[in-house]
């Protein structure tokens, strides 16, 4: 028996520039896999319209972000577009401990500080098929302005760029359930980074 395969305490790193669909699919494949848990960043960004607090993530003041990486409560933090975002480690490690494939959607810089604490965690970056259908999906969410959009696809060049030096495993969504049948593949195929 290989036992990396059989191995049920991975840990999955999902990336992708905003509005690729990266939540949309983590969501989708923890309801596909038995025993994965899905990790929740706390964030200092204003929660938007339709988000539920606790589920798509923790909303906090900088004060207790700060707290926490005083703390060493976060497992890896980074910001981004002018707020703090990160991954509450003892929730990480509860999900471990109870042997559960634990996915991690975090940005390509905090998946570098992750990949550093678990070497053998599964990274998958999410492209868009295009920049043009990235843009269009971005204007879809409706949650940036004109400019915030063009700042964030500006940052997407430079995650894609990164992410072909980090991560082994490439997943275009062009189409949802494709996309989602693609990462659980990945997930459950024999475990190389």
């Amino acid at each position: 028996m290989n036992e990396q395969k059989d191995r049920k305490d991975r840990v999955v790193i999902v990336s992708g520039p905003s509005g690729v669909g990266k939540s949309t699919i983590c969501k989708e494949v923890v309801k596909r896999l038995n025993n994965a848990y899905l990790s929740v960043s706390v964030t200092t960004r204003p929660r938007t319209e339709g988000e539920v607090d606790g589920e798509d993530y923790w909303f906090i003041s900088e004060e207790q972000f700060r707290q926490r990486i005083d703390q060493g409560a976060l497992l890896e933090y980074a910001e981004v577009f002018g707020h703090l975002y990160g991954t509450p480690k003892e929730k990480v490690d509860e999900a471990l401990a109870a042997g559960k494939t634990t996915i991690l959607e975090i940005d390509v810089q905090g998946a570098k500080q992750a990949k550093m604490i678990y070497p053998d965690a599964v990274m998958i970056f999410i492209l868009p098929p295009s920049a043009k259908v990235l843009a269009e999906r971005m204007k879809l969410r409706g949650r940036e302005n004109a400019e915030m959009a063009e700042e964030r696809l500006d940052w997407a060049d430079d995650e894609i760029a990164v992410a072909w030096q980090y991560y082994k495993n490439m997943v275009i969504n062009e189409d949802l359930e494709q996309a989602v049948k693609e990462v659980v593949q990945i997930i459950q195929g024999p475990q190389t980074q």
